[in-house]
């Protein structure tokens, strides 16, 4: 067994614009509750760079912090083992971001392919905010100021981490010595869930999300929205599975993948109506959802208890993300008191 301060660094988060949903479960959230016991787990809070596309709207950032915090604690995320932290408050961060603008261009800002789809997905063009474009720098400033040598992303984000990868190695060169670490990609095992509307993105903005606490009337609403196969017009007729948002979900959610693979047969041969898949579907939702719900609902009357949790991992966090701007201002030669 190995010792706490052997354990590999992660460091993982979201950007408090809203509750999170579903895909955020299988994307992100079931793996850091297990991932808690095996690793030096740190969770921000990105209010800071949530801005940079909602300047106009302090106060939603402001109060999905605490509603995101909710869900961490709700799917079992345990401040004891991973701490939870909110990026505003760690100043070492916004250093450590200008220091790192000086050690890429423009250019390649701009050439990054995760930074690109996001621009034209909120149609800035050439009205870009400074903050979004410069977001790969605060990125590699949020991960090496935790010296994290694991972040768990989705596909779409493997770009920001290269370019986190190329600051350490210049820093590093500058400096003259291996300072920080290079960090891994660490994917889901279950790609995008997309949105129960059939579209590729499952997003509040476009109201195709299923949230963490959602009601057993609203998982039934939303599963009997999904698409199945367009072709599967009678029961006795053979259906695709492939492209099926409802087998899709499946995927991701039913633990009884022997079954599964049954059901899926069945329904390629015929003879297994929409109806009892989603039936079944929608009962594995409502069981994984009533336990996340209620303890969310128990968690929420207490804000304080949450405020401390944040503060308590905010304070941790500022020592931590200090010393590391510290010892990055020694390398680098530069003058401090």
């Amino acid at each position: 067994m190995t010792t706490a301060d052997q354990r590999p660094i992660i460091l993982t988060g979201d950007r408090p614009t809203g509750q999170l949903h579903l895909g955020h479960f299988v994307g992100s959230l079931r793996s850091r509750v297990g991932l808690q016991d095996s690793h030096h787990q740190h969770i921000l809070l990105a209010d800071a760079q949530a801005l940079t596309d909602n300047a106009d709207n302090f106060e939603k950032v402001r109060h999905n912090i605490l509603q995101v915090a909710l869900d961490y604690l709700a799917v079992g995320i345990d401040p004891t083992k991973t701490t939870i932290c909110v990026q505003s408050h760690l100043p070492a961060l916004n250093e450590l971001t200008m220091l790192y603008l000086n050690f890429v261009t423009v250019a390649r800002l701009e050439r990054n392919p995760t930074v690109k789809a996001e621009i034209q997905l909120r149609g800035f063009e050439r009205d870009i905010p400074a903050g979004f474009l410069c977001y790969p720098a605060a990125q590699a400033a949020d991960i090496t100021a935790f010296k994290a040598t694991v972040v768990p992303v989705g596909e779409d984000q493997i770009p920001m981490i290269e370019q986190t990868n190329e600051i350490v190695r210049r820093v590093n060169r500058q400096v003259g010595r291996e300072l920080l670490p290079e960090c891994k990609v660490l994917l889901s095992n279950v790609s995008r869930l997309p949105g129960f509307d059939g579209k590729a993105k499952m997003s509040k903005s476009l109201g195709n999300t299923i949230v963490l606490n959602a009601s057993d009337k609203d998982i039934k609403k939303a599963v009997n929205a999904m698409y199945t196969d367009p072709n599967h017009l009678r029961i006795e007729d053979p259906g695709q599975v492939e492209g099926n948002i409802v087998f899709t979900y499946l995927d991701a959610f039913d633990p009884n993948k022997e079954e599964l693979e049954e059901l899926k047969a069945h329904y390629r041969r015929g003879g297994l109506g929409d109806g009892t898949v989603k039936k079944r579907l929608e009962g594995i939702l409502k069981e994984l959802i009533a336990p996340i719900r209620e303890r969310r609902n128990e968690l929420e009357k207490d804000p304080d208890y949450i405020l401390d949790i944040l503060k308590t991992g905010t304070d941790k966090c500022k020592i931590i993300t200090q010393a590391t701007l510290d010892e990055i201002k020694d390398g680098l030669g530069m003058f401090r008191f």
